[in-house]
C-alpha cells in the first residue's frame, strides 16, 4: 500500500504544509519517488507521522520530538522536563484567569500591572499610565505600597478635580486645589518615608527612577495641574519661602504679559514620588 503526501496528511489528521515541514526538520524520513516524481508513503511513514503529530497533541516541541519519540531512547527525561514545563504554563494560564476574573469583576483597565485590578478602576488615564511606568522603575515591595495606598486612601471631590483641572485654570483654583491636595500627601511622606528617596527601592538606582518618573510626569499631566501638584508639595513640606517666591514669579509673568499664566515651575525631587501615583 502507498499513499500520496495529500492522501497522507488525511490520515494522519494533518496537512500537506505540516507534512513537508517535518520533512524539512528530519522528523519524517523523505519516501521513494516514482518515475514521474510523485511521492510513494508505506506504512512506516504513516507510523512515524501518527507518532509526530500524536507527540505535538501532548505539548511536545518539535524540537524534542526526536528525543521523546526517537527508537531506542528512554524519553523519560524529556518527558519529565515536558511535565515540568506544562504545570508551569498551567500555572500561569490559572493565574491569568484569575487576574481576568478581577478585572472583569471590578471593571478595571486590563493594562494595570499584576494586582492592581481591585484598585485601579477609579484612576484617570493619565493615573493608570504612570502606575505602569512605575511597575517597570520601582521594586515590588514599594509597588505593593502603592496598592495599599490606592486601596486605602478615599478619594475626594478634590481628586475629581485635579483630573479634571484644564491647563488654563485660574490661580486661585490651582491656588485652592494645592493647599487641599497638601495635607494627604504630606500624611503618605510621612507614612512611607521611602518616597522622598527612593534609593533601595528603585531598580535602576534613584537617579534612574527620578528621570523616568518626572519625564513621564511632565508630559502626562498639564500645566496646571504640574503647578497644582508642586503647590501641594511645598504646603506639605512647610516650604513658604519657595511659595511665595512661586506667587512671585507668577506676579511677574502675569504683570509681563497681561494674562492670568498657569505655568509649571520645576518641581523639587521629592514631588516626583508622590505617592498618590502623581508626583
Amino acid at each position: 500500500m502507498a499513499w500520496s503526501t495529500r492522501q497522507l496528511a488525511e490520515m494522519a489528521g494533518t496537512t500537506v504544509k505540516s507534512v513537508r515541514y517535518y520533512h524539512q526538520l528530519g522528523l519524517l524520513e523523505e519516501p521513494s519517488r516514482l518515475s514521474n516524481g510523485y511521492k510513494q508513503y508505506e506504512v512506516r511513514h504513516l507510523v512515524r507521522l501518527l507518532q509526530i503529530t500524536r507527540l505535538t497533541d501532548l505539548g511536545v516541541p518539535l524540537a524534542q520530538i526526536q528525543a521523546v519519540g526517537g527508537a531506542g531512547d528512554d524519553p523519560d527525561a524529556a518527558l519529565r522536563v515536558l511535565d515540568s514545563e506544562l504545570e508551569a504554563t498551567i500555572e500561569r494560564l490559572q493565574r491569568i484567569r484569575g487576574e481576568l476574573a478581577l478585572i472583569m469583576h471590578h471593571r478595571s483597565p486590563a493594562e494595570l500591572p499584576a494586582g492592581f485590578s481591585e484598585v485601579g478602576g477609579h484612576l484617570s488615564e493619565a493615573d493608570r499610565a504612570l502606575v505602569m511606568i512605575w511597575s517597570r522603575v520601582y521594586d515590588e515591595s514599594a509597588m505593593d505600597d502603592l496598592r495599599t495606598i490606592l486601596r486605602d486612601e478615599p478619594r475626594t471631590s478634590d481628586d475629581d478635580e485635579f483630573d479634571s483641572l484644564p491647563a488654563d485654570a485660574d490661580r486661585a483654583a490651582r491656588r485652592r486645589l494645592g493647599a487641599a491636595l497638601a495635607p494627604g500627601m504630606g500624611r503618605l511622606f510621612e507614612q512611607y518615608p521611602w518616597l522622598a528617596d527612593p534609593g533601595d527601592q528603585a531598580l535602576r538606582g534613584s537617579a534612574s527612577a527620578t528621570a523616568t518618573v518626572g519625564a513621564a510626569v511632565t508630559e502626562l499631566y498639564n500645566q496646571a495641574q504640574l503647578e497644582v501638584l508642586y503647590r501641594a508639595y511645598l504646603v506639605s513640606a512647610g516650604k513658604s519661602d519657595d511659595l511665595e517666591a512661586l506667587e512671585a514669579a507668577l506676579d511677574a509673568a502675569e504683570g509681563a504679559e497681561g494674562v492670568a499664566p498657569a505655568p509649571a515651575p520645576a518641581p523639587a525631587p521629592a514631588p516626583e514620588h508622590d505617592p498618590r501615583t502623581r508626583p
